[in-house]
């Protein structure tokens, strides 16, 4: 039998990554959607935060998630993902058996939401270059073709981590210049204090 030990996978590189991002419209929403391929299939997890929120504890929204078979996070005013055409469905399954179907992201009262499952519906050189997208509605799992999801409110290329450019290296260089040299000048501090 085959075993995989979840734990120290998640402690590796992920072998592909989608940065999220909101529309206009959902312009807060940023996220991660981390793909882990195993020997079984893949670990998926998802952190996302700038979710819309409720003042009813009871009712924090549910957000349906889902690989869509485009290749772009493209769209036109009033449908921003339009271009992330349907769910990636290789083998005609009827929803909520497309490959691309995921379970929902429960949003809390603080917008963040948290997510890993497993599944071995797909490997991902499979779905290298097709959209994850986040929608605003809780995905009803029975409505043909794709659930009744909503509004498509966050979307992100699924992209191998060499091809993800760091979004701010230049901020992060300036951090550790920062560092190295409040280090240096009280090194210096100390040695004039001292001596």
């Amino acid at each position: 039998m085959n075993s995989i030990k979840f734990p120290p996978i998640l402690n590796e590189n992920p072998t592909a990554i989608a940065i999220v991002r909101g529309s206009p419209e959902f312009h807060d929403i940023y996220g991660e959607v981390r793909f882990y391929q195993t020997t079984l299939g893949v670990i998926v997890e998802a952190q996302v935060s700038g979710l819309p929120t409720s003042d009813n504890i009871c009712a924090q929204p549910i957000f349906a998630f889902h690989i869509h078979n485009g290749t772009s996070c493209g769209g036109v005013s009033g449908d921003y993902f339009s271009h992330t055409m349907v769910h990636y469905n290789p083998h005609a399954c009827p929803h909520p058996y497309h490959a691309g179907d995921m379970p929902p992201l429960f949003g809390g009262a603080n917008g963040y939401a948290f997510l890993s499952f497993f599944s071995d519906r797909f490997k991902i050189n499979d779905v290298l270059g097709k959209t994850v997208v986040i929608h605003a509605s809780p995905d009803d799992f029975t409505t043909q073709p794709s659930g009744r999801p909503g509004t498509r409110m966050a979307c992100g290329v699924i992209e191998t981590v060499e091809a993800i450019e760091p979004t701010e290296p230049a901020e992060e260089y300036k951090r550790c210049f920062k560092s190295i040299f409040f280090y240096f000048i009280s090194l210096l501090l100390c040695f004039l204090y001292f001596f």
